[in-house]
C-alpha cells in the first residue's frame, strides 16, 4: 500500500488520464467549538468534483486522508466506502468520459499545522482555524486529485460558528442561511487553496492601479490576526509594503494581478514562514512583533510579503508540472523578494541581507551529502517535502541573480513577461522557461542550464596575483575549484574588486567584470593596478560561489575588516570567513577573535545578528572542547562591553543585549540578567519589554539560576500563546535529569503537544552547556526515530529527527552510532535516511572544525 505517499509516476499517469473541470467544497466548521469529543475532533467535508477521462472505462483514484467516509458517489452510482476508501485514497473504477464524484467525509482537525489546523487561544479561549497544504495536505480537508498539474476552479462554502468570519481564495460573504459562500477561483492547484475561519481581527485597505491604456485595476486588501495580537498589529506597514510590491510587479511583469482580492492572514502555530495561497496569503504570526525589534525584523517581514506576492505570478498563475521543478516558483520568489525589496521599499540594502543570510543557508545545503541540482529528482511526496531547502530557495535565487548578470536585466524581465502570457493558468517544466529566455536574449541557455541547474555543488574562487618591482599587478587570475564529489566547473560572470586603505577606511579603487571559465581565468583589465590591500572576488555578489582570499587579503581582514566602507563587500567578507571556519580552514577561535574585534563597527543590523549566531555556533560546534569555556566567556565579555558602548535606545543596543543574554555563563552575568528582570539594574536606554524578559530568563533557567516557580510567574505576566511557547522552552531548558526525561517523553512518546510546543520543547531540551545531561539519549534517539517517522505526520517527524539528533554529543562514538544506524537501516524511508545523513555530515564537519581549532592551539 502506498500509504500517504504519492509517486511521480502515479501522478503522471493520472494527469495523462484526467482533466478536472471544477471543485465545489462544503465544510461544516461548527464542530470546532464546544466540548471535546471522545475520539478525534472532526468536521464534515462534502466535495463535488467534475472531471473528464480520456479513456472511458479506465480506473484511477482520488486522494483523501480522513478518519471516516460517509458516502462516495461516482456518476450517480453509490460506492461502498468500506470497499473503495483505504484511509488515504478512494478507488474509482469504470470512469465515464464526463464524471461527477461526490464524497461526504468526516475530516480531522489538525494540531500539527498540516491540513485544517485548530488553535485554542489560552488568553481568551477563542478558537482559530486555518489551512496549510503544501505539498499535499489539501486531502486532509477535502477529496481531490492532489498534484500540481491537475488545476481547476474551486468554489468553497463553509458553515461556521456564530460570530465567526470565514475567508477563502475568492471573494465572498455570509448569506441568509448562515453559510459563507465564495466566488469561483481561477484554475489553481489543490495545494494553494485556503480557508481561514474564526474571530480574527480584520483590517482593510485597497490598492488602485491605472495602466497606460486607461484600464484601472482595484484590489481589495485585508490583513488579519488573532484578537489577542490586535494591539500589536501594525497593519499600516503591512499594507505599505503590499502596495509597493504590487506597484513593482505591475511595472515589471506586464500581467495584472490575476486573483481579485489580496488578504494576508497572520496565523498561530504556523510551520512555515508563509504560504502563497492566491487571494489569501497565510503567514506565521511571529511576524507581528510584541516588543521592540530591530529594522532587520521588519526587513525580514517585508521580504516574506514580497516573496509570497511574487508567487502570485511564479507559482500560482504559472505552476510547475511536478515537484522536480519546485525551483520554478521558489527560486524566483526568493530572488524577486530581494529584487523588489531593494528597488521598491525602504529596505534598500536587501541584497546585503541576501548575501549574508540567505546564501549561508544555500552554502550549507549544497555541501551536504543530500545536495541536489536545483532541478531536482523528486520521486514522491516525501522527497518533495524535504526539497523545500536551501538549494531550491537560496541557491536557486543566487543562480537567478547570476542569470540576470549573464543575459542582462532587461532580457530577463522580458522573458518573464512572455513566460506569464504564454503559460497563464497552466503548468510548465524547465524547458518552457529556458526557451523563452533564449528567445529574448539570444544566448545559449542549454549549456548554462546544464552547468547551473542540473548539477550540484558549490565552486570556490580564489585570487592569485603577481606584482612587479613597483608594486603593480603584473597578472591577476581567478582560480576555480570544485569538490571531488561534485567536480563541475561553471561559467561565472563575476566582478573583482581591489580595495586599499584610505583615511581609516578600506575602499574600492578598481573593479572589473569578467567571465570566469574553467580552472584559471586572467582578469586582464586589472593588470597594472597598484597593489591592493584586499582582493575581493565576486564583488557585488553577482555569482554563487565560495570566496577565498590570498594571504595578503586575509591579513588585511584580520586587522581592518570592520573598516570596509561598503556594507555589501563587508557582508561578503564575513560570509567568506565563516565558510572558511565551517570548512576547517580557519580555527574557530580566529573567527571569534574577528567578531570580537570588528562586529562592534557593523552598521547593518541583519549582518550583526548573523555574526552573533555564527560566533555562538563557532564556540558551540567548531571550537576545541578544551577552549569552549574560554571562548564562551570571551563572547559574553565582548557582548557586555558592546552593550554598554551602544547608543542608548538603539537597535544595536537591543541586538547586543540579546546576544549577551544568549552567551551569559558566569555568576556576574546571571546577576546582571536578574537585576534587569527585577528592575534593580539599568542600562541607559534599554527597555526590558516582555519579549526581552523571556530572552533574559531563558539562560537563567538553562543554568539553574531560577526554578519552575520563576518561569511560571513570568507566564502569569504573559499568559498568552506566545508566553506559553516561551514558558515551555524555558521549562525544558532546566538542567535536570527529570526535566530532560519529561521533555523527551512529551515529544517522542506522546503526540499531545501541538507543532509549536513540540518545537519549543526540542529547543529547550538541547543546550550546549548540558552535554552530560543529554548524553544518555544517543541510543534512545536511534531506537526511536524509525517508529516516530512511521507514526507521526511528516512535519512532526522532521522536527523530531532533525531537532533531537545528538549533534552536541560531538565525538567519534556518536559518529559511529550514526553510521551503525545507517548501515542497519538501508531499507528505511529515503526521506528519513536523508535527514540522518545530513545530521551525520554536520557532526563530521564539527569534528573536523574542532581538530583544526585544537591544532591552532598547539602552535
Amino acid at each position: 500500500m502506498p500509504g500517504e505517499n504519492l509517486s511521480r509516476d502515479e501522478a503522471r499517469e493520472r494527469a495523462e488520464l484526467l482533466s478536472v473541470e471544477g471543485y465545489h467544497v462544503r465544510l461544516d466548521l461548527r464542530s470546532a467549538v464546544g466540548d471535546a469529543p471522545d475520539g478525534p475532533r472532526t468536521f464534515r467535508s462534502q466535495t463535488t468534483i467534475r472531471f473528464r477521462s480520456g479513456r472511458p472505462g479506465a480506473a484511477t483514484f482520488a486522494d483523501l486522508i480522513a478518519p471516516s467516509v460517509t458516502s462516495v458517489t461516482l456518476n450517480g452510482r453509490a460506492l461502498d466506502p468500506a470497499e473503495v476508501f483505504d484511509g488515504n485514497r478512494i478507488a474509482l473504477a469504470d470512469l465515464a468520459e464526463d464524471n461527477v464524484l461526490v464524497v461526504d467525509a468526516q475530516c480531522a482537525y489538525s494540531r500539527t499545522g498540516e491540513g485544517m489546523h485548530r488553535f485554542v487561544d489560552p488568553e481568551d479561549g477563542e478558537v482559530y482555524l486555518y489551512t496549510q497544504y503544501e505539498p499535499a495536505d489539501a486531502r486532509r480537508v477535502f477529496a481531490g486529485f492532489e498534484q500540481p498539474d491537475l488545476k481547476a476552479p474551486f468554489v468553497f462554502e463553509a458553515q461556521a460558528p456564530e460570530g465567526w468570519t470565514v475567508w477563502s481564495n475568492g471573494a465572498g460573504g455570509q448569506e441568509a442561511d448562515g453559510v459563507w459562500r465564495f466566488a469561483a477561483t481561477e484554475p489553481i492547484s489543490t495545494y494553494i487553496t485556503c480557508v481561514v475561519a474564526g474571530p480574527y481581527h480584520y483590517v482593510t485597505d485597497s490598492y488602485t492601479r491605472t495602466f497606460d491604456d486607461g484600464r484601472t485595476l482595484e484590489i481589495p486588501l485585508g490583513a488579519m490576526c488573532r484578537k489577542g495580537l490586535a494591539k500589536h498589529f501594525d497593519a499600516d506597514d503591512v499594507f505599505l509594503v503590499t502596495k509597493q510590491g504590487l506597484d513593482f510587479f505591475h511595472d515589471h511583469f506586464d500581467f495584472p494581478y490575476p486573483f481579485g482580492k489580496y488578504d494576508q492572514a497572520f496565523v498561530p502555530e504556523y510551520n512555515l514562514g508563509a504560504m502563497e495561497n492566491p487571494g489569501l496569503v497565510t503567514f506565521r504570526e511571529e511576524y507581528i512583533y510584541r516588543g521592540n525589534v530591530t529594522q532587520a525584523a521588519y526587513e525580514r517581514r517585508a521580504n516574506v510579503i514580497l516573496h509570497e506576492m511574487a508567487h502570485m505570478w511564479f507559482g500560482d498563475l504559472v505552476t510547475m508540472v511536478w515537484w522536480d521543478d519546485l525551483w520554478l516558483k521558489e527560486s524566483f520568489a526568493d530572488f524577486m523578494g530581494s529584487f523588489s525589496q531593494a528597488e521598491a521599499t525602504r529596505f534598500t540594502n536587501s541584497w546585503v541581507t541576501f548575501a549574508n543570510n540567505r546564501k549561508a543557508w544555500a552554502y550549507r545545503a549544497d555541501q551536504l551529502p543530500s545536495t541536489h541540482p536545483i532541478t531536482a529528482d523528486i520521486r514522491d511526496l516525501e522527497d518533495a517535502k524535504l526539497n523545500f531547502d536551501g538549494i531550491t530557495y537560496a541557491k536557486g535565487a543566487s543562480v537567478l541573480k547570476q542569470l540576470v548578470a549573464y543575459v542582462g536585466r532587461d532580457d530577463f524581465l522580458e522573458g518573464a513577461r512572455r513566460y506569464f502570457k504564454r503559460h497563464a493558468y497552466g503548468n510548465t517544466r524547465l524547458g518552457d522557461l529556458l526557451s523563452v529566455l533564449e528567445e529574448v536574449s539570444g544566448r545559449d541557455m542549454t549549456t548554462w542550464s546544464r552547468s547551473w541547474l542540473q548539477t550540484a555543488g558549490v565552486n570556490s574562487l580564489t585570487p592569485v596575483a603577481t606584482y612587479d618591482a613597483g608594486d603593480r599587478i603584473t597578472e591577476l587570475a581567478v582560480i576555480q575549484e570544485a569538490a571531488e564529489s561534485h567536480p563541475e566547473l561553471r561559467p561565472h560572470r563575476v566582478a573583482v574588486g581591489l580595495y586599499r586603505a584610505e583615511s581609516g577606511a578600506l575602499v574600492r579603487y578598481a573593479r572589473a567584470e569578467v567571465d570566469v571559465e574553467g580552472p584559471r581565468t586572467v582578469v586582464a583589465e586589472l593588470a597594472g593596478s597598484e597593489r591592493p590591500d584586499l582582493i575581493l572576488v565576486n564583488d557585488d555578489d553577482l555569482t554563487y560561489c565560495k570566496i577565498r582570499f590570498d594571504e595578503g587579503s586575509l591579513a588585511t581582514l584580520r586587522a581592518h575588516l570592520g573598516s570596509i566602507s561598503d556594507p555589501l563587500a563587508r557582508a561578503l567578507c564575513w560570509s567568506a570567513l565563516w565558510n572558511l571556519t565551517r570548512d576547517a580552514l580557519m580555527p574557530a577561535r580566529d573567527f571569534v577573535a574577528l567578531v570580537l574585534a570588528h562586529a562592534g563597527r557593523e552598521s547593518d543590523i541583519g549582518v550583526l545578528q548573523m555574526l552573533h549566531a555564527w560566533a555562538r555556533s563557532a564556540v558551540t560546534h567548531y571550537a576545541a572542547p578544551a577552549w569552549r569555556a574560554e571562548g564562551g566567556a570571551l563572547l559574553a565579555a565582548g557582548a557586555l562591553r558592546e552593550l554598554r558602548l551602544a547608543e542608548p535606545g538603539s537597535q544595536h543596543q537591543l541586538t547586543w543585549a540579546r546576544f549577551f543574554a544568549s552567551t551569559a555563563a558566569s555568576g556576574s552575568d546571571f546577576q546582571l540578567l536578574q537585576g534587569l528582570l527585577a528592575g534593580s539594574a539599568k542600562i541607559d536606554g534599554l527597555e526590558v519589554d516582555q519579549e526581552l524578559r523571556w530572552a533574559l530568563l531563558e539562560p537563567l533557567a538553562t543554568h539553574g539560576v531560577v526554578d519552575e516557580g520563576a518561569i511560571d510567574a513570568e507566564l502569569a505576566r504573559d499568559d498568552t500563546a506566545s508566553g506559553k511557547r516561551h514558558q515551555v522552552r524555558c521549562l525544558a531548558a532546566r538542567p535536570s535529569v527529570a526535566v530532560k526525561a519529561q521533555a523527551w517523553a512529551q515529544v517522542v512518546e506522546s503526540d499531545t503537544l501541538s507543532n509549536a510546543l513540540v518545537e519549543a520543547t526540542i529547543s529547550g531540551f538541547n543546550q550546549p552547556s548540558q552535554r552530560e545531561l543529554t548524553a544518555a539519549y544517543v541510543p534512545k534517539y536511534f531506537e526511536a526515530i524509525e517508529r516516530v517517522w512511521a507514526e507521526r505526520s511528516i512535519q512532526i517527524g522532521m522536527d523530531v529527527v532533525k531537532g533531537l539528533f545528538p549533534g552536541l554529543q560531538d565525538d567519534e562514538a556518536t559518529l559511529s552510532a550514526t553510521d551503525a544506524w545507517l548501515a542497519a537501516h538501508e531499507g528505511a524511508a529515503p526521506a528519513l535516511r536523508r535527514l540522518v545523513l545530513e545530521a551525520r555530515d554536520d557532526l563530521a564537519r564539527t569534528l573536523r572544525g574542532q581538530a583544526c581549532d585544537a591544532a591552532a592551539a598547539g602552535h
